[in-house]
């Protein structure tokens, strides 16, 4: 056999995500180090903790890059088992809650969100199973159905969490996976129609989600109340101005904002880097989605081509969400601005997603 000849991978793509790595790093340090004190009696305990992440991410990247992808075609099933295994771990009630939630499996000081590993392992699945019924794509029941049940049960085990943004997420990565492996777009257009009542129904039977859709619809009704962080949110936007009040000089992670740190980052970066500091991160995500929305259209096969596009769709469809979120545009979903958020499983997920999009562009001619 003829060894294939690699290429130099995407060397742009990597240094923006690394960019953007260090931009959360400090980030993070700014927003959370009053709330660290209060906590902990230590300024940089979540910086320590993101900077352990963040190495391990790295390392998980340049494992990936190392790694053939096409071998995880062949891994797609087992990997899809063990997420499934993680999310059904969660809702045994073994491990404590957090916010009335269960989302994490925790031992000792060390925690992992299964539904951050669901993501990346869901999208391999799905671009090997599309690609395995290339032939029967166009068909409903032969073709889309065997992806979309798989899709269903691992949103299903996620929304039992609860948690609502990921599975949404999760189903808009699925469908356009569907339409890039050649689905009918009217087959995709009823699976909508289906889902649509289900997330009104997840909705409008949930207390906290109707209130939060009832805010969104008019946030200033409540602002010291349900409108709290939104509110506060936009606060901090709008007092950045220009230039920004200056890093470390901003006033809403003050225990204004709350968890400043991790889903509402972006208004810290508004208010102390001001409209300069937000265009600089939507213009590095600009980056990095045409970047790898590039790998995913030169891609050498199916799977990589539906791999590539599906990583590519969750790190610009997660972004957007999150910036969507924060300036009130879009409802609370709870889904953290990636590489710049704290958190672990995300970060190292994300990371070893960007991993697979540069081993992806080694083999492109």
């Amino acid at each position: 056999m003829i060894k294939e000849k690699l290429h130099r991978p995407d060397i742009f793509l990597l240094v923006i995500t690394v960019l953007l790595v260090i931009i959360g790093i400090i980030m993070i340090y700014s927003a959370s180090a009053i709330m660290a004190l209060e906590r902990y009696n230590n300024t940089m305990a979540f910086l320590q903790k993101e900077l352990v992440w963040a190495l391990l991410g790295m390392i998980g990247l340049l494992a990936m890059l190392r790694f053939d992808y096409h071998k995880l075609q062949k891994l797609s099933r087992v990997l899809l088992i063990i997420s499934a295994i993680l999310l059904m771990l969660v809702l045994t009630g073994l491990f404590a809650e957090a916010k009335g939630a269960h989302r994490w499996i925790r031992v000792g000081p060390i925690g992992v969100q299964p539904s951050e590993i669901a993501k990346i392992c869901l999208i391999i699945y799905l671009a090997d199973i599309i690609d395995r019924k290339q032939s029967k794509i166009k068909s409903f029941n032969k073709g889309i159905m065997p992806a979309v049940a798989v899709l269903g049960v691992i949103c299903l085990l996620i929304l039992k969490e609860p948690d609502l943004g990921t599975p949404i997420l999760l189903t808009a990565i699925g469908c356009l996976m569907l339409l890039i492996g050649g689905a009918r777009i009217w087959h995709i257009l009823s699976l909508f129609v289906v889902a649509l009542p289900v997330i009104i129904f997840a909705i409008v039977h949930t207390p906290y989600r109707l209130q939060r859709m009832m805010t969104f619809l008019n946030p200033g009704e409540d602002p010291q109340g349900n409108g709290y962080q939104i509110t506060q949110s936009l606060l901090a936007l709008g007092s950045g101005g220009l230039n920004g009040v200056g890093l470390g000089n901003g006033t809403q992670k003050l225990l204004y904002l709350p968890e400043p740190h991790t889903d509402f980052i972006f208004p810290i970066i508004g208010e102390e880097l001001g409209f300069i500091g937000t265009a600089l991160v939507v213009v590095l995500f600009g980056l990095f989605v045409w970047r790898a929305a590039k790998i995913a259209v030169h891609a050498p096969d199916l799977f990589g081509n539906l791999l590539a596009g599906g990583l590519t769709f969750v790190i610009g469809l997660q972004a957007l969400i999150n910036i969507g979120v924060v300036t009130a545009i879009l409802p609370t979903k709870g889904l953290p601005l990636p590489f710049l958020s704290f958190g672990g499983s995300s970060l190292v997920c994300t990371m070893m997603g960007v991993g697979i999009l540069l081993n992806i562009s080694k083999h492109i001619k």
